[in-house]
């Protein structure tokens, strides 16, 4: 699934360069820090003549090096996420009771919000690393797959919730994940209902986590917070009888927070 609009649907104003501006910035990640313009080019369906006017450019600006051969993104990247961070009042708000539901329940947790059909991490509370790859802000994850991204998918209205839903080819990404889309459907409903997610080892083996919505002054789902445990050490069972009563206090007091912040 993409949220890029086709050729079909492109609106007048539709500015071209910039989106392939952008995939040539997203084209680095975790897994390519650096590339080469072929690459660049191949992974952006771009001419390499095209790659490179973007990467120089991109370089001009300061936001990507090369050593004549391989191209990488430069710090001055942060910069354009950090002005929608600094303006979200959302983090700043919930990261000390993030920290206080870490000190009571001894695992990490997290903050993050709905990005089309991903999560994006905004805060984040760790205590021991208990993924293969490491989570940060900015960090993303289908959201299908993940106990934040559920709780976020099932608080969305529901014509929104079932375009996502027609729109999602689910991937399986462990033998455990929901691969079909009347499953999760049926899951979203159960998470609507009870007021929170827990999701066995569908992301990655060995990771369990659990999840409850943060909500606005019209009760709207804005964001999500989680705990997330290694299975080997925690059951299903004993995360909905342990975990499941904090992470609700904390967040009723983002909530409380939130709104009172939304007041002033």
């Amino acid at each position: 699934m993409t949220d890029e609009p086709t050729d079909s649907v492109r609106e007048p104003y539709y500015v071209q360069s910039l989106e392939r501006g952008l995939a040539v910035i997203r084209a680095f990640d975790a897994g390519h820090p650096e590339l080469t313009l072929s690459e660049v080019a191949r992974q952006c369906g771009l001419t390499r003549a095209a790659a490179r006017r973007f990467l120089l450019t991109l370089g001009d600006l300061g936001y990507v090096r090369t050593d004549g051969r391989l191209f990488s993104l430069t710090p001055r990247v942060l910069e354009l996420g950090y002005a929608y961070l600094s303006a979200l009042s959302l983090p700043q708000i919930a990261e000390p009771h993030l920290e206080r539901l870490v000190s009571e329940v001894h695992e990490s947790s997290s903050l993050s919000v709905l990005d089309g059909g991903d999560i994006v991490y905004v805060a984040r509370v760790p205590t021991t690393r208990i993924m293969t790859v490491a989570i940060n802000v900015g960090t993303r994850f289908p959201a299908y797959a993940t106990s934040m991204g559920r709780v976020l998918l099932a608080g969305l209205p529901d014509e929104a919730r079932e375009a996502y839903l027609e729109g999602i080819e689910p991937v399986r990404l462990t033998s455990r994940t929901l691969a079909s889309v009347s499953a999760l459907r049926t899951e979203l409903e159960r998470v609507s209902r009870q007021g929170y997610a827990i999701v066995d080892q569908e992301l990655e083996e060995g990771l369990r986590a659990i999840a409850a919505p943060v909500r606005d002054r019209a009760s709207a789902v804005v964001a999500a917070v989680n705990v997330s445990v290694h299975a080997s050490r925690t059951s299903v069972e004993t995360m909905r009888r342990d975990l499941l009563p904090p992470l609700l206090a904390a967040t009723a007091r983002i909530n409380a927070d939130l709104h009172v912040g939304a007041r002033r």
